[in-house]
């Protein structure tokens, strides 16, 4: 092999010449690495290459050197070497560092850090299509369809494909469009590096507080070692402003920074900043960006053509080639837990990145996670704080509505304290904001003349009645069909009624109320595309509705200037059930929600109706004694041996065949002594609170264990012990965030 594999290259290091033997890690479920024999050219430790598999080529990446151990002349040989750079080592270790902590298979790790569309394509094999300047001689819907899309993305560039797929067109109807000039068809050029982001342009002026923020994070970035901070402000501090300063530091040491956000409406407001404090705009990683985008960003990444990526938790799998930064901001948000595929924590493997290439973190939050908390509190993070809002802007002050010494009616659920404080904004050119965790019309739809309750036909769960929609919606597998006329059990005619407020119904009671308001709804079932979703934060910003109305979506880091009152609806809806983390969620979202509030410089009002004002959480959003309430979450936490002082991992198994996922769940549980070995516990099997999805029944076990036990391991020795029928699915989820 020696004359074949050259660790001093040919020759560089890590390079294989012609018909060496190489293993290659595919992005097919397999349980290994494959031989091949490296092509005409030789190949690079890390290429990217196709192969052959059975009658398909797939996409793979060199791992190493091959095992032998058979007749080199019957291994296949490498099919071809792709233009791209090749995958750093670095990249290859948190891979598989990510794999083993999560317990997910190498290979679906791998499909993580591939998603760039067309990767094997050279530019000449595509052609791309964007927004021309002629019009159509005739506008259809089909034509308005795609000429709005391209709208949308601001001129960006579409395969055919994507665009039709985009506007739910045939590829004719965008052939067509370019006869008449009104979309330009263009051979795609090679993929171009990104403007230079400018580090030494003035950015704004900072307060005390900022400008020391700025200079120890600047100092953390320049010492180019591994280490995290919590940067912790109150909302509407200028978080962003203090980080953009790190990355400023960082641009200047020549080095590549990702900022992670947890929404993708975020991200136009977010982008306006940058460009503000650079000149220019950054890269973009994110499923609101057009797929020959995408391609760009992967390439330009790997080769350092794009300095600062913004993107979405998967960002973290683009292969940079000298990563100095990473934000995660607002990273208290559970969205950065990917529940589905590769369950994994973006926040933990953001940490995990920075370590492996002498990178800085930066952790923001208003409202920290208990688990960045305590590492602060031991040591293994810094910490800074942002104690006072910017500018002429102070906290809101927030007050409870004790819903019980209401006179509301039923089936309302605005109080009449909270319908006062309304008026008098609506009075002085305000805006408000009425807040609540609820998607659609109402959660549950009932009949009145048997008590049917119509659910899904694949899940179980209730379907949401949507009526901007006039369907009924299922939350869990997306699953929707008419709203019935009659009911489907008893078939009684117009006895189906709504039972509790979603966002959609509180729209009504509001415009009731509020007759002459505009009234802007915010949920993330409203919008078409992200783009829509953009413009209509953008509106509402620039004062185009007196009243909003939102779900979460309102509480993530947008700043609306002429917001002074936000009234949150049900204050008591976060603290129902026995999630673990009950508590700090809705401690977390209530100060969010209530940090929308005057953000200008004028004063900011929060009430939260409830029915439980003496409650201790509900007491520590009001007193916003924030350390206090940490604390004693800690403690609760500690003496349970729960996260962040214990280990728990979540098995989901599920089966269309209720009897076989319960008898391999329970034959799984008795057979736990790798587990005991090292003093962990397994609860259940017991079904999931949402015990069917898709037609797949569910059942869950949990495994506890100390903060010091090898976990991973014994969970790994545990699992092989058990043959899984084919038609079964088994995930582990390490670390849990839900539990349903």
């Amino acid at each position: 092999m020696s004359d074949l594999f050259s660790e001093q290259g040919g020759d560089q290091p890590g390079f294989f010449h012609e018909g060496a033997l190489v293993a290659v890690l595919t992005t097919q479920p397999l349980d290994r690495c494959l031989d091949y024999r490296a092509p005409e050219g030789g190949c690079m430790v890390g290429a990217f290459v196709e192969v052959p598999l059975g009658p398909r080529r797939v996409l793979g990446v060199v791992w190493g050197p091959g095992e032998g151990g058979y007749e080199l002349s019957k291994v296949r040989p490498v099919t071809r070497v792709l233009d791209a750079v090749p995958m750093r080592e670095e990249m290859q270790q948190f891979l598989k560092r990510a794999a083993d902590y999560t317990l997910t298979p190498l290979p679906a790790m791998l499909r993580l850090a591939t998603r760039s569309p067309g990767l094997g394509d050279p530019p000449s094999m595509r052609l791309v299509y964007r927004l021309g300047e002629g019009e159509p001689d005739r506008m259809t819907d089909a034509r308005a369809k795609v000429l709005e899309v391209l709208r949308d993305y601001g001129g960006l560039a579409f395969t055919l494909k994507e665009l039709a797929e985009s506007a739910g067109v045939t590829t004719t109807v965008v052939k067509g469009l370019v006869k008449q000039g009104a979309v330009l068809e263009e051979a795609s050029p090679r993929d171009l590096p990104y403007p230079r982001l400018d580090p030494d342009l003035p950015g704004k002026a900072l307060t005390e507080d900022q400008q020391a923020g700025a200079a120890a994070l600047g100092a953390a970035v320049e010492a180019e070692r591994y280490g995290t901070t919590l940067l912790r402000g109150v909302t509407g501090s200028g978080k962003t402003e203090v980080y953009l300063e790190a990355v400023a530091a960082c641009l200047r040491r020549g080095r590549q920074a990702l900022v992670l956000l947890p929404e993708i409406a975020l991200t136009s407001e977010f982008l306006t900043r940058v460009e503000e404090r650079f000149g220019c705009k950054p890269a973009e990683w994110h499923s609101g960006v057009t797929m020959t985008e995408r391609r760009r960003c992967w390439k330009m990444v790997g080769e350092g053509g794009a300095q600062l990526v913004v993107g979405a938790r998967s960002a973290l799998f683009l292969p940079f080639r000298d990563l100095g930064l990473i934000v995660v901001d607002e990273e208290h948000d559970t969205s950065y837990k990917q529940e589905d595929g590769v369950l994994y924590n973006a926040r933990d493997m953001a940490v995990l990145r920075a370590s492996l290439c002498s990178a800085h973190v930066v952790l923001a939050s208003a409202t920290p996670s208990l688990e960045s908390w305590a590492n602060v509190q031991a040591g293994k993070y810094a910490r800074l704080e942002l104690t006072s809002r910017f500018g002429a802007a102070v906290m809101p002050e927030m007050k409870s509505i004790d819903m019980r010494a209401e006179d509301l009616p039923g089936g309302k659920w605005i109080s009449p304290a909270l319908r006062r404080a309304v008026e008098r904004r609506l009075e002085d050119g305000e805006q408000s904001l009425l807040f609540l965790n609820r998607r659609g019309y109402a959660p549950v739809t009932i009949c009145r003349a048997c008590g049917h309750q119509i659910g899904c036909d694949h899940c179980d769960a209730r379907m949401v009645e949507h009526r901007f929609l006039k369907r009924l919606v299922c939350h869990q597998c997306g699953e929707s069909k008419p709203m019935p006329l009659k009911c489907p059990a008893c078939e009684a005619e117009d006895r189906l009624s709504p039972v509790g407020p979603g966002v959609e119904r509180l729209a009504e009671e509001a415009a009731a109320l509020f007759p002459s308001a505009r009234i802007a709804v915010l949920s993330s079932d409203l919008f078409g595309s992200a783009r829509a979703m953009k413009a209509q934060v953008e509106a509402i910003a620039q004062g185009g509705a007196d009243i909003v109305i939102g779900t979460q979506l309102v509480a993530k880091g947008h700043n609306f200037p002429l917001l002074t009152l936000v009234g949150v609806i049900d204050a008591d809806l976060g603290l129902q059930g026995s999630d673990l983390r009950a508590a700090e969620r809705t401690f977390q979202l209530m100060r969010q929600v209530a940090g929308r509030a005057g953000r200008a410089d004028k004063p900011g009002l929060a009430l939260l109706q409830t029915y439980q004002p003496e409650h201790p959480v509900i007491r520590a959003i009001l007193a916003g004694d924030e350390e206090r309430f940490w604390a004693a979450e800690a403690d609760e936490r500690r003496h349970a041996g729960v996260p962040p002082y214990g280990r728990l991992a979540g098995i989901i198994l599920s089966s269309p065949n209720v009897q076989e996922v319960f008898d391999v769940a329970a034959d799984l549980a008795r057979r736990d002594q790798p587990l005991r070995a090292i003093g962990a516990q397994v609860f259940g099997p017991a079904p999931a609170p949402i015990a069917r999805i898709r037609g797949r029944h569910r059942v869950r076990l949990l495994v506890k264990a100390e903060k010091a036990a090898p976990l991973q391991g014994a969970l790994a020795a545990w699992l092989a012990q058990v043959r899984l029928p084919s038609s079964l699915r088994l995930s582990v989820d390490i670390d849990p965030q839900s539990f349903y």
